[in-house]
């Protein structure tokens, strides 16, 4: 005995040929999710609020927004893609202290001193605050995975 199943679904054919297509240029993807997170990142220095949404503490700026002094670190936002990752970031060195926060202790001498409104401040340590910028929140991976289905295709991910 012998069973032949013939199967012709022009939709689910149309289907598989497009998760096809997309999984071999899946820099196409990569792409949108990095300029995604790009724009992301940039949206935070407008709400002042970290990815878990919980808002950065204020500084003592007179112009009252945080992290925005000259505007060089949002400014330095960016990303880039492979067809194995999507990734964005900043490029200024003093990134870290402000998203991770911690104590600056001077080098050489005693003190640090630096210039700020009205005058300047001299200190032996400076502790900053942690104000994270980069990462990945909910509306962010909600996105991401919009993304995805729509890319590869649908499905559960």
């Amino acid at each position: 005995m012998q069973f032949e199943v013939e199967f012709d679904d022009a939709r689910l054919m149309s289907q598989l040929r497009r998760m096809m297509s997309a999984a071999a240029q899946p820099q196409t993807a990569m792409r949108e999710i990095a300029a995604l997170g790009e724009s992301s990142t940039r949206l935070r220095f407008r709400t002042q609020a970290a990815p878990d949404g919980v808002a950065w503490k204020k500084s003592r700026k007179k112009s009252g927004r945080t992290l925005t002094q000259a505007g060089h670190l949002s400014g330095s936002i960016s990303s880039r893609a492979t067809s194995s990752e999507a990734a964005w970031g900043v490029n200024r060195i003093y990134a870290a202290i402000h998203q991770f926060g911690g104590v600056i202790k001077p080098r050489a001498g005693k003190a640090l001193r630096f210039r700020v409104a009205g005058g300047f401040v001299t200190a032996k340590q400076v502790t900053i605050p942690a104000r994270p910028f980069l990462g990945i929140s909910k509306d962010d991976r909600a996105d991401i995975l919009h993304v995805l289905r729509r890319h590869y295709g649908g499905g559960q991910i």
